[in-house]
């Protein structure tokens, strides 16, 4: 097949890698010169996406990926088009669709008869029926499920890990017709590769769920159960700390019953898809009060995390803070909803002088984010904020002059830190707990 990938971003190149893998011809779209002139040198434009350097440079060598600026060139060449532009949300979870109505404006202008559209970037239900539809249908003179198919397929990969997931996970797809359905599942079926070592009960492959609004709802019902169950382990934890209880020793102890579930505690819940989707649901389900509360619950961390520092340490105007970890998660170059921000504004807002370090990021390129670097002036408290393999082995001798260390991921080794007051999110010690004898976490 000719196929074009409209975004070639942290899910987009990958999935032009993928396919091109499979003997595809593949086109990558995207309005970045930069990326294009990257990937059209086999170049991977960012790091950290496990194997896609090799894959990347293999596929442009063998000429089965190229990149261009020209969506609508790309698009006429196409006999499927995967569309994988991200939408953003305000604070409110109002969506801003200005990029994915000019990419789906382009895609428009150059679809051919009997082509397929698949949308992957995560969408509000009804998105793909009631506005890519007709703005497709407009543009193009075609008529939807007649003289071309769309369909619905959320991305279910994490950045770092995303061939891995692509082979791991069904492949979900929603059309807005039968036709459209079938079209949509014979194309992820040629371009996919499934593990065949899966539970049969829930085997991978492609699943059709009926319809594109079954699609678009299942990929923000599962990021959004996820945002509810982490909410309910911090929820745990807070109470853990006031009842002198080890809330993960508890959480582990619960999920050795097969019907819980329950996720792990900690500062902040960043990246992409978590903060953001459950703000989509409400969009469509403004009464979701559960889910709002998740939401407000989650988005509370960083500052509780502080409230923990201040009750360890005492008056925090004027003390010299180093908040370890900028990105959202361990091992992952990536700020995106990070619990860093919200940390250091409420770090500032006690009157703290607050810095930050991460193994992964230049001290220019943390400055550029607007936070001030640590490169080694003296501290006397720490906040772990991300769980990066590396402050596994973090001590108290590289920061000497700390006093009090609040671990926000339970990363660190309670051994490497004697002598400093280590402050554990739900750990029964916090908020004036105070942890019953003999009892300690015990994860698997």
């Amino acid at each position: 097949m000719r196929i074009c990938v409209v975004a070639l971003g942290k899910i987009g190149l990958p999935l032009a890698v993928q396919f091109a893998a499979k003997g595809h011809r593949v086109t990558g779209a995207d309005t970045d010169a930069r990326v294009v002139e990257h990937v059209n040198q086999g170049l991977e434009p960012f790091p950290g996406e496990e194997g896609l350097a090799e894959r990347l440079a293999e596929a442009v060598g063998a000429g089965t990926l190229r990149a261009t600026t020209d969506t609508t060139e790309a698009v006429a060449e196409a006999e499927a088009v995967v569309v994988v532009v991200p939408l953003f949300v305000d604070d409110r979870g109002t969506p801003d669709f200005r990029a994915m109505d000019a990419a789906t404006r382009a895609v428009a202008a150059g679809l051919r008869p009997g082509a397929l559209v698949s949308y992957e970037t995560t969408l509000p239900v009804g998105t793909t029926r009631e506005r890519w539809a007709p703005l497709l249908r407009e543009g193009s003179g075609l008529l939807p499920e007649r003289d071309f198919s769309l369909v619905f397929s959320p991305e279910r990969v994490l950045t770092g890990r995303v061939f891995a997931d692509l082979r791991r996970y069904p492949k979900l797809v929603g059309g807005i017709g039968p036709a459209s359905a079938k079209d949509g599942v014979r194309f992820y079926e040629a371009v996919l590769d499934f593990d065949p070592r899966t539970d049969l009960a829930r085997p991978n492959g492609v699943w059709d769920l009926g319809s594109a609004e079954a699609a678009e709802l299942a990929k923000l019902a599962e990021t959004t159960y996820r945002d509810v169950n982490i909410a309910l382990a911090n929820q745990f934890a807070r109470f853990a700390d006031r009842a002198g209880v080890d809330a993960e020793a508890v959480i582990d102890a619960c999920n050795t019953q097969p019907y819980s579930h329950i996720h792990h505690p900690g500062i902040a819940v960043g990246g992409h898809c978590i903060p953001v989707y459950p703000r989509m649901y409400l969009w469509n389900d403004p009464g979701a009060e559960v889910v709002a509360a998740a939401r407000r619950t989650n988005e509370a961390m960083p500052a509780h995390a502080v409230d923990l520092l201040a009750d360890a340490y005492g008056d925090l105007e004027g003390a010299e803070v180093v908040v370890l970890g900028a990105a959202y998660r361990g091992a992952v170059k990536e700020t995106a909803f990070s619990g860093v921000f919200p940390t250091v504004a409420a770090l500032r807002e006690r009157g703290a002088r607050a810095y930050v370090s991460d193994p992964m990021f230049a001290p220019h390129e943390l400055a550029d984010m607007g936070l001030r670097p640590h490169t080694g002036q003296p501290v006397t408290a720490a906040v772990v904020q991300a769980d990066h393999p590396a402050y596994r082995t973090l001590s108290a001798d590289h920061l000497p002059s700390v006093r009090v260390l609040v671990d926000g991921r339970r990363v660190t080794d309670p051994a490497l830190w004697a002598g400093v007051r280590r402050v554990v999110i739900g750990d029964g010690a916090g908020r004036g707990g105070r942890r019953s004898p003999g009892r300690s976490a015990v994860r698997a």
